[in-house]
């Protein structure tokens, strides 16, 4: 905002500033040991006065030189007087920024003792704009210092008075239709405050813009206060301009990015209205795809020939590869570790790769021995459809479980849906050979099935890691399956869970996201064969950190007599409430109860319950919280572990 010009003002505060820089230089020409002395260091303090309005407070400390420099170096006398004339200025602003254009600004400096807190001559303290100040500050003695007081006066605050929208050379009147109106929103007798003046102009800017004025521009207004009447007019130059289309698409920077990948993946395309929302959104959109450092769009002040408003998109790709590396820790499934490689981009169109190595059943009650899992995940974005990815894995495995003892290898081929921003939907097929021994009986298993997943996501939430703290996450799956080894039989396995987050700020109680109440449920069934007709990995078992804490892995259902094995079952329930605290800024504690049961017969919510009880810590990371829980059975089964100990990132829910 250009500043406001004071009818009836006069030039007098300037030729004021003139002469304190005439003395200055009268004083330097023919006092020689005034020059000599200017270098001599001055400490003072600075206190400003509180003026009521914390806002306006802050912004005169905001603006102070004074208060902002003095923990630097002491000054000179000379510098320190031009630091004081140059306060006046900018406090003076700060007023003004906050509508008060008839306030005065007072600065005092007398003689202080630091350690008694006397000061010499306090009731007649210097005035900063004396000329003699410089001469009297280079006086004080070795031992003391200079306090200088700031004092505010605001005065009334001066309101919005006549607002004009006068149009720019050769444009016709402006006439503003309801949406850029009310995007203005700069009405009479408002406060004046410099920040609402500018903002509306910039509003309207940004509104004449979204309507594809692509050359649209509000200028910095003139203003003129009205002393008489406290209030400030204004006078605002628009320019429309035409209504402007998108043109053509440049890209620059795309190295091993197919340039036809990512016009397909754009969600704004040439001919359509120029909206600079909508261009952000379409940034944003490439940008998340994880391709690229750094996005930038950008388009030149003049129009194409056509009339279109061109638009250039610069691109930074990000690396090619990157390697990672996995573990965790809990006493049932012992230590995994491993790494990742990940190859990014691999055919230009975004396609991912993903190369994992883990050594498993490190040291846990649960596991006979150590074991592996390796697999390889291709993911291909955009397949068929801008809202559908395919995925591909081919894994293999080894697990020296209680239960039983596994080797597989598994081939699984999907398409993920995003249906909108909450629901997403998965379907595809998997294959999987196995040779699984239990009890020391040896059978091979060839497995074919159908999962189809769909996912409910509505607390707000985009990084699994992140802890959630209201809303509620459903997920649900049914898959046919068929073993086609030593007897055909089918078997479909439904399976659903459902966690939902209370966050006491609610009741009151505490600041948002400190302490959240949290629960789970999850309910699984089999239908179509009895227990021993399926797989021993189909069954459905309970135990561990997804389902029943305090219990081993797979240690919660029925097991064969006199062992620690566990049968599996054709049904199984569980359910877990989790009281979550905030400590400080990186710090967290846990409370938590645990129940679930397996059963046989197809029927959920019958058979031994069992619960399991504990605590654990959190410490926040920028990735997610790592998590350290200890769990206890209430009602441990014959050869039960004790307890049970889990390490891991993020929320087990």
């Amino acid at each position: 905002m250009r500043h406001p010009r004071r009818a009836g003002a006069t030039s007098a505060r300037a030729g004021r500033s003139a002469g304190y820089a005439s003395l200055c230089v009268i004083l330097t020409a023919f006092v020689p040991w005034a020059a000599a002395r200017a270098a001599d260091p001055q400490e003072y303090v600075t206190t400003l006065r509180p003026t009521g309005n914390a806002d306006l407070d802050a912004a005169l400390r905001a603006s102070s030189d004074l208060l902002s420099l003095q923990k630097t170096q002491a000054v000179s006398p000379f510098a320190l007087t031009g630091r004081i004339h140059n306060d006046y200025s900018r406090l003076i602003s700060a007023l003004e920024s906050y509508g008060y254009y008839a306030g005065g600004i007072t600065i005092t400096v007398t003689d202080v003792d630091p350690k008694a807190g006397a000061a010499k001559g306090a009731d007649t303290g210097h005035d900063g704009r004396d000329p003699d100040l410089p001469e009297w500050l280079q006086s004080i003695p070795a031992g003391r210092r200079a306090q200088i007081t700031i004092s505010a006066a605001p005065g009334s605050v001066f309101r919005i008075g006549v607002v004009t929208l006068q149009p720019d050379k050769g444009d016709p009147p402006v006439r503003l239709n309801a949406d850029e109106a009310k995007a203005f929103a700069l009405g009479h007798g408002a406060p004046a405050q410099a920040d609402n003046v500018l903002a509306a102009g910039a509003a309207l800017q940004v509104a004449l813009t979204e309507e594809g004025y692509a050359l649209a521009h509000v200028g910095t207004p003139q203003a003129w206060l009205r002393p008489d009447t406290h209030t400030l007019d204004l006078a605002y130059t628009v320019h429309r301009g035409p209504v402007v289309n998108l043109g053509a698409f440049d890209f620059a920077g795309l190295q091993r990015t197919h340039p036809a990948y990512v016009a397909r993946r754009m969600t704004i395309a040439p001919g359509e209205l120029y909206q600079p929302s909508r261009i952000e959104r379409a940034r944003q959109d490439i940008a998340a795809t994880g391709l690229f450092s750094d996005v930038q769009v950008t388009h030149g002040d003049t129009l194409a020939s056509d009339g279109t408003m061109p638009l250039a998109f610069g691109f930074r790709e990000g690396k090619r590869h990157s390697v990672g590396a996995e573990g965790g820790y809990s006493t049932d499934l012992g230590g995994r570790a491993g790494v990742t490689w990940t190859h990014n981009n691999l055919f230009g169109n975004a396609e991912r790769l993903r190369l994992t190595a883990l050594i498993t059943g490190l040291g846990g009650s649960a596991e006979q021995g150590l074991g592996y899992d390796f697999y390889a995940d291709l993911m291909k974005p955009d397949f068929g459809s801008r809202e559908q990815n395919l995925s591909a894995r081919l894994e293999g495995i080894k697990q020296e479980l209680y239960s039983y003892r596994q080797t597989a290898l598994l081939a699984r081929i999907g398409v993920v849906r995003h249906v909108n921003r909450l629901w997403n939907v998965s379907f595809g097929g998997e294959i999987e050979q196995e040779q699984i021994q239990q009890m020391r009986a040896t059978n091979s298993y060839f497995i074919v099935s159908l999962p189809l997943t769909a996912n409910y996501e509505g607390t707000g939430v985009d990084n699994p890691i992140t802890p959630a703290t209201h809303g509620v996450r459903v997920g649900a799956s049914i898959t046919p399956s068929a073993s086609l080894t030593d007897g055909t039989s089918f078997f479909a396995i439904m399976q659903a869970t459902v966690s939902t987050y209370f966050d006491l700020t609610h009741l009151g109680l505490s600041r948002p996201g400190r302490s959240v109440l949290a629960w789970r449920g999850t309910i699984g069934n089999v239908e179509g064969a009895s227990t021993f007709a399926i797989p021993p990995d189909q069954r459905l078992y309970a135990g561990g950190s997804a389902t029943v804490r305090g219990f081993r892995y797979q240690g919660v259902g029925p097991q064969f007599a006199n062992t620690r094995y566990a049968v599996g079952g054709t049904s199984m329930d569980a359910g877990s409430f989790e009281y979550r605290q905030r400590i400080l800024q990186k710090f967290g504690a846990v409370g938590f109860i645990d129940a679930g049961q397996v059963t046989g017969n197809h029927t959920p919510f019958q058979g031994t319950v069992r619960v399991g009880a504990g605590a654990g810590a959190r410490y926040y990371t920028p990735i997610g919280p790592v998590r350290l829980d200890v769990a206890v059975p209430i009602n441990r089964p014959a050869k039960g572990d004790k307890w049970e100990l889990y390490v891991g990132l993020g929320e087990t829910f």
